[in-house]
């Protein structure tokens, strides 16, 4: 939800240019409206141990949409996007980039919750709009995020975006009585300006 003037909308902003637009996605805003269906979506086990490492917490829709207004309107130094096809403009994920000014790093999260559109190359598009919001708009040196290695499918779309696998932190997480490793990727602002030099030759 945003307001100009005295007028509250409900749906997403128009976007601008190729910044928000991808090939499969595009980037704009979360409102509470998207409250029932991110609270669908966090209710399922195996998309929420993609995302977090501490036990799932299920969530009311009420307190959904309490952590979407917390999300956009109450932290200035994060930015929020809800992910949207473009072929049917349906709402389908959400990503989030936290900036660290003072070193001008980041930290990126990313999560496609309808089951339909994983593995097929939306969640990929919609992180390289990520990253380049944060090399082009903020002024971003590095980006980082975290993975779990048994999430072979995320790793290899942050792969394709261009992403290196830098840390590991071995045995970090212990789920259903097995031990998994923690990886750490990250992206430099030069190593993305080669490989936009490269997709334009």
């Amino acid at each position: 939800m945003y307001t100009t003037g005295s007028i509250q909308h409900t749906t997403p902003l128009p976007v601008i240019g190729s910044l928000f637009t991808g090939k499969l996605v595009r980037l704009g805003v979360l409102g509470k409206e998207s409250a029932a269906l991110m609270q669908q979506w966090d209710s399922d086990a195996e998309y929420s141990r993609q995302l977090h490492g501490r036990g799932i917490r299920l969530m009311s829709i009420a307190q959904t949409e309490q952590e979407i207004v917390h999300d956009v309107t109450e932290s200035p130094d994060e930015f929020y996007f809800g992910i949207y096809s473009l072929a049917d403009k349906q709402l389908i994920g959400s990503c989030a980039i936290e900036p660290i000014w003072s070193h001008r790093n980041a930290w990126v999260a990313i999560g496609i919750g309808d089951r339909a559109y994983r593995g097929r190359g939306y969640g990929t598009d919609a992180m390289r709009l990520l990253i380049g919001f944060g090399f082009r708009e903020l002024d971003l040196h590095r980006i980082t995020l975290g993975v779990f290695s048994y999430n072979t499918r995320a790793i290899r779309s942050y792969e394709k975006a261009g992403f290196t696998r830098e840390v590991v932190r071995r045995a970090a997480l212990y789920r259903d009585g097995k031990r998994h490793d923690e990886l750490t990727m990250g992206i430099l602002r030069r190593e993305w300006d080669t490989q936009q030099q490269q997709e334009r030759t």
